[in-house]
């Protein structure tokens, strides 16, 4: 088990180190999309790290923040597209316009909200997971539609601010349900 563990740690590490930052960082406009898989292997090594075998599980949480990625990297690179056109790092915003991107915006909190409701739907959290994922999830949709309404630096710049949040209280949402199901 740790060896798939640390195999994978490594892995996840040179492909943030070498394909992400250094390769696809400065040629493409999906890099948030294809480096986002490194920053959401942790769910998965860790798993790794305690049982032998590789189950949904871990899987689920991989792609909540996976999902979560675009959504939250493409609403802080719209507020400071400027500053990223300036370094040459062709994020979404810049190549693809931001009326684009706010529909990509859209899509990936979409899927953010559907893939948060997996572990409810595959048997892995209870109902208090599931309610308040629904609050929060309304709350996420809440300031993707003012973003796409208001169109404006600010409204990205919550969105991101939210969004930080948003990652954080799913997965505190995951262990309230597990000690209180545990506890009851």
């Amino acid at each position: 088990t740790n060896f798939y563990a640390s195999a994978l740690l490594l892995f996840s590490i040179f492909f943030y180190v070498v394909i992400y930052t250094v390769w696809l960082k400065r040629i493409t406009s999906q890099n948030i999309v294809i480096g986002g898989a490194a920053g959401a292997f942790p769910p998965i090594i860790g798993w790794l790290s305690i049982h032998p075998t590789l189950t949904f599980e871990p899987i689920v949480l991989f792609l909540i923040i996976f999902f979560w990625t675009p959504y939250h990297f493409w609403a802080l690179a719209y507020y400071r597209h400027d500053d990223y056109e300036r370094v040459s790092v062709p994020m979404y915003p810049n190549v693809h316009g931001l009326e684009k991107t706010r529909i990509q915006i859209l899509i990936y909190a979409i899927l953010t909200i559907i893939s948060s409701l997996l572990p409810t739907l595959c048997g892995y959290a209870g109902w208090t997971y599931l309610a308040l994922t629904i609050v929060i999830s309304f709350i996420l949709l809440y300031f993707v539609i003012q973003f796409l309404r208001c169109k404006d630096h600010a409204s990205a710049r919550t969105l991101f601010k939210f969004s930080l949040l948003h990652l954080f209280a799913i997965f505190s949402c995951l262990l309230v349900d597990r000690f209180l199901e545990t506890s009851l």
